[in-house]
């Protein structure tokens, strides 16, 4: 798998890491165990950076406890999301107890309250408790305000949707990212799993056999990472096995401008 440099973070990613969100959201103890053993692939088969959120429901303790005795081995990374300060402390604190005491890369998520929290995190920051500090939205709507904070100086990473169907960050977004040394986050890589509802045939797939891929999901991933503007992909799932056919797409050879069309035209059927 092919490593990364986040931007300007200092931390280096695998391609592929893995999301948290809803897959991770679990209580019983067969569930847990099960959330361990996909831990478990995944750093296998190097995808060691794992996203998470307080928003995530029981995501942030699970992931916690599936990397209890092998947390050096992992990259967290997670959010703070708290209309207040008071409230955000908390969740920071929180999350410092399940990563043993530090968070690789700890976003404002959705740009909540972000004036407030990035003042706190920058303290968080000067202790040694978080790696670097980022930012994130789904929505086109807020790109305007995350470019204002990718503006200020003081974030060195963003999450966004990137996908053959969600496009917006190509015209300002990944432009100013790259200006200012920015690493990028791709959150929804399936497009909510959207891209699924009505894959192409799998004979469709195979002028791209080529590249390394056999799957639709990995086609997907290759397809994202292929732009070098993005640093690393996140997509989530609760089956071992596709933690390491995704984390297979994050490496070369990378797909070219015709591929890549290619791609975007059967995303398009």
């Amino acid at each position: 798998m092919d490593i990364r440099s986040l931007g300007n973070t200092g931390l280096e990613v695998p391609a592929v890491g893995m999301g948290t969100w809803q897959t991770f959201d679990v209580k019983e103890e067969v569930a847990e165990k099960h959330a361990r053993e996909v831990v478990t692939r995944a750093l296998a088969s190097g995808a060691n950076f794992f996203d998470t959120s307080p928003m995530y429901g029981e995501s942030e303790r699970v992931l916690g406890k599936a990397l209890e005795g092998r947390r050096e081995a992992a990259l967290v990374a997670t959010k703070v999301w708290a209309p207040t300060l008071r409230e955000g402390r908390d969740q920071i604190r929180r999350a410092l107890q399940f990563h043993g005491g530090k968070v690789d890369l700890y976003q404002i998520h959705n740009l909540v309250n972000w004036r407030e929290h990035l003042d706190e995190l920058d303290r968080r920051l000067d202790e040694g408790k978080i790696g670097a500090i980022g930012a994130t939205h789904y929505l086109p709507g807020a790109f305007g305000e995350l470019k204002t904070v990718m503006k200020t100086g003081r974030i060195t990473a963003i999450q966004v949707p990137y996908n053959p169907r969600e496009r917006e960050i190509e015209r300002e977004i990944l432009p100013l990212a790259t200006d200012l040394g920015i690493g990028i986050v791709v959150m929804r890589p399936f497009a909510q799993d959207g891209l699924f509802r009505r894959p192409p045939h799998p004979k469709r797939l195979k002028p791209l056999e080529s590249f390394g891929v056999k799957t639709w999901a990995q086609v997907l991933l290759k397809w994202i990472l292929s732009d070098p503007r993005c640093h690393v992909a996140i997509p989530a799932t609760s089956k071992p096995d596709h933690v390491r056919e995704n984390a297979e797409a994050g490496q070369g050879p990378w797909f070219g401008r015709e591929e890549r069309e290619y791609v975007t035209l059967l995303a398009g059927q």
